[in-house]
């Protein structure tokens, strides 16, 4: 980034702050036409430091950061939950997080191209001269993978070990491509081999012997094992589900990153153009009318099967997963496909 870029996206960043002081930064970066990745390493040497850690090694630090906002994003959905990261588990490609009803995530190394550390003002007046610090990771394309942002005050003595390793080292983006859209393939065998699951993990091998995006292989399992419901099904969904006080587990995934909360869901409330849970530690904020496409998916496993609900944005990116919550080797909640029952009986006498 040449010197004049990073001069004008300071400026547009300060002015835009300065008018809004709560403006998310991948607003700013849209109005400015850069990735959010981009914006913040314009932001280099002034409140932003390269945290020159592999993968695993970052990852490892988290649940030394004490009680966080951690926040992952997907186009049209954002995941924000507090608490403090569990002990991480995994291998050398894919991370660990688990805390069923808290921190639960997982991590896929491969897409993290650039961490760093960020101080920002804090956005109220009567907290002036204090600072708000977050870690953020990013991939190739500089979109965010995941964010965490320090609740604690004074902050853990782990944030300044992580502000001693800072570098003024720049990263180098690359433009993400469009998603192009094909013919639907052909798959002979996929629904014999869908038919032959026995963990739902299975199906992420299912789907790279095919060659299939998930919502490809929706679309040709339709009739069969998926199930085409409305785009604006997921008020009604949340809204019964709130009602009956069903557990369920949202899943919101990044390019590098998914997050899941487990648990009871608050009445939704529609703000801004968006649908909203705000619950005691956790807030999903749902981009819902930019939805395209809406699946049930039900996917064999030893405990009679279990079925999620998948939302897809117009690209065909996975937007938003629901499931029932469900402990390994119980089968699924009854009151879950009884609601579905419902919504499905209800869509079709509308």
């Amino acid at each position: 980034m040449i010197e004049s870029q990073q001069i004008a996206i300071l400026e547009a960043f300060d002015a835009a702050r300065a008018a809004q002081p709560r403006l998310p930064a991948i607003d700013i970066a849209e109005r400015l036409s850069i990735s959010e990745g981009e914006l913040q390493a314009a932001r280099l040497g002034r409140d932003v430091w390269t945290l020159p850690l592999a993968p695993k090694d970052l990852a490892s630090r988290l649940p030394l950061l004490g009680r966080v906002k951690a926040l992952t994003r997907s186009r049209l959905a954002v995941l924000e939950q507090t608490g403090d990261y569990p002990d991480l588990d995994g291998g050398p490609q894919t991370g660990l997080l688990l805390d069923p009803g808290g921190l639960d995530l997982r991590l896929l190394y491969s897409h993290w191209h650039w961490a760093c550390l960020i101080r920002d003002p804090m956005p109220t007046e009567n907290e002036q001269g204090q600072w708000r610090w977050s870690l953020q990771i990013f991939n190739q394309h500089g979109c965010a993978i995941h964010k965490s942002f320090a609740l604690e005050n004074p902050l853990p003595r782990p944030w300044g070990a992580l502000a001693a390793l800072g570098t003024l080292d720049t990263p180098a983006f690359t433009q993400s491509v469009p998603r192009l859209k094909r013919a639907l393939p052909e798959a002979p065998t996929l629904a014999s081999e869908w038919a032959a699951m026995r963990d739902v993990h299975q199906f992420f091998a299912l789907l790279q012997r095919h060659r299939l995006e998930r919502i490809e292989a929706n679309q040709l399992m339709e009739g069969h094992y998926t199930r085409a419901l409305p785009a604006n099904i997921l008020e009604n969904l949340f809204h019964q589900a709130s009602q009956y006080a069903l557990p369920l587990m949202l899943f919101v995934a990044s390019p590098g990153c998914v997050q899941i909360r487990t648990g009871t869901l608050p009445t939704p409330q529609r703000a801004r153009g968006w649908l909203n849970l705000f619950g005691d530690s956790f807030t999903l904020h749902l981009d819902d009318t930019a939805i395209d496409q809406v699946w049930q998916v039900s996917k064999p496993n030893r405990d009679g099967g279990v079925t999620s609900i998948e939302a897809f944005d117009a690209q065909g990116a996975l937007v938003l997963q629901i499931y029932a919550e469900r402990r390994e080797g119980n089968p699924e909640s009854s009151a879950w496909r009884q609601l579905l029952n419902e919504l499905n009986q209800r869509e079709a006498v509308a």
